[in-house]
């Protein structure tokens, strides 16, 4: 790729370019560093080293980057680069490895990613920073991207990211991973404040630190000017992340800042235009301006994306007959025949649950609603973080027994 276009996408002056050759068990690292303020060459490098080696390579090329542009760190700070959180290379390839598939966010992924930090825990067992991947993947799996019941995965979620302290009370993303438990799962606000805080003042840099933080921002204490903030600041920091970027756009959504959400989906529809979920997303964003033609065809391109081809004629005749509301009400009726039949199989994805109850709300079916939203109370649902926020939600608020729903979880309105 071309260093100014990567430096214009991520707002950045310098960009580190590299090539990574492997032949058998010898690598030949490539790297240059450029300045795009007037395109020069500040420094660049080849290492011939052993896969084994990969380790300190890393460590090399932080240090003469940090004395090439004559950064005047302090001692913390010379130390922070080459910090090694193991010494064993290969329980640091399946770490990443790990983080890669973690990062996907679906259930066969996130199985995939905690074997991969098993593995690494297993050729260095005291790797606090696997402990931390291990701990996110089981948060994930019990929260909405999994199927595994939040009692059955939370608790070892919380496990790992004690063990991860245990080796190394300093490590960020261990507190970020223990915050997520205490926030999602133990309803415990104040400690889960207090930890995404304490991984935000040990790495300011960690992008996922501010995006937990944020979530909890909009979602307990209803400060969207804050949250939105909080996770702009881990998308400055990680400009390409599709989770950060959904995170920005649903707080602005969830503040009823339509016009910002639809610009937000749309910058990440330039990144990836075969997202299905920006797209249905921007529909609804488009929805609640009453923009419904646009709210339609944008459901309708992500329903082909999604490889649902069957329903799109029977909502385009929805629609065609009764518009924007006839639409909805045959989405609704599809998704609970869909999702109940899941749900019989013992198949559905935790985030479903709610689809659920949403889908009963569309139909004006509030008894339904509640019903599931109690299953969802007792199996500890992690969605129900969301109460307070989600404008899904808001014709149930007038009902005592939301109120008193909103009370049992420990949020306050």
């Amino acid at each position: 790729m071309d260093p100014q276009t990567v430096g214009r996408e991520l707002g950045v002056r310098a960009v580190l370019t590299g090539r990574i050759i492997q032949r058998g068990d010898n690598l030949t690292i490539s790297v240059e560093l450029v300045d795009l303020q007037n395109n020069s060459h500040v420094w660049g490098e080849q290492y011939n080293r052993k896969v084994s080696d990969t380790l300190a390579v890393q460590q090399e090329i932080s240090r003469e980057i940090s004395e090439r542009l004559r950064l005047r760190l302090t001692g913390e700070e010379q130390r922070r680069p080459t910090k090694l959180y193991t010494e064993n290379a290969e329980a640091y390839q399946l770490y990443l490895k790990g983080r890669y598939f973690w990062n996907k966010r679906t259930p066969a992924d996130l199985d995939t990613a905690a074997r991969y930090f098993q593995q690494a825990i297993e050729k260095d067992p005291a790797y606090a920073l696997a402990y931390s991947g291990l701990a996110d993947s089981h948060h994930y799996m019990g929260y909405a991207f999994g199927r595994t019941p939040p009692k059955e995965a939370m608790p070892k979620a919380k496990a790992a990211a004690l063990k991860a302290l245990e080796l190394d009370e300093s490590l960020a993303e261990a507190h970020a991973s223990l915050g997520l438990v205490k926030f999602v799962y133990d309803w415990d606000w104040a400690g889960a404040e207090s930890e995404f805080k304490r991984a935000i003042e040990l790495k300011p840099n960690y992008p996922s630190a501010h995006h937990f933080y944020s979530v909890y921002l909009a979602n307990v204490l209803g400060r969207f000017d804050e949250a939105i903030a909080e996770a702009k600041r881990g998308l400055e920091l990680d400009p390409l992340s599709i989770n950060i970027n959904n995170i920005v756009a649903l707080h602005l959504f969830n503040a009823r800042r339509y016009d910002e959400a639809i610009e937000q989906r749309r910058k990440m529809l330039e990144m990836d235009p075969q997202s299905a979920d920006a797209h249905y997303q921007l529909g609804e964003a488009y929805a609640a301006k009453g923009l419904y033609q646009k709210a339609f065809d944008e459901h309708m391109h992500a329903f082909v994306l999604w490889g649902s081809k069957d329903p799109t004629e029977e909502y385009r005749q929805a629609y065609a007959t009764s518009g924007w509301n006839g639409y909805r009400l045959k989405l609704a009726q599809r998704s609970l025949e869909s999702l109940l039949a899941e749900w019989q199989k013992g198949s559905l994805r935790n985030i479903e649950a709610s689809v659920i109850v949403e889908s009963y709300i569309q139909l004006g079916e509030k008894d339904k609603a509640f019903e599931w939203l109690g299953k969802m109370f007792e199996a500890r649902d992690g969605m129900l973080i969301w109460l307070k926020v989600n404008p899904n939600y808001d014709r149930l608020r007038s009902d005592p027994r939301f109120t008193d729903l909103v009370r049992r979880v420990g949020l306050s309105l």
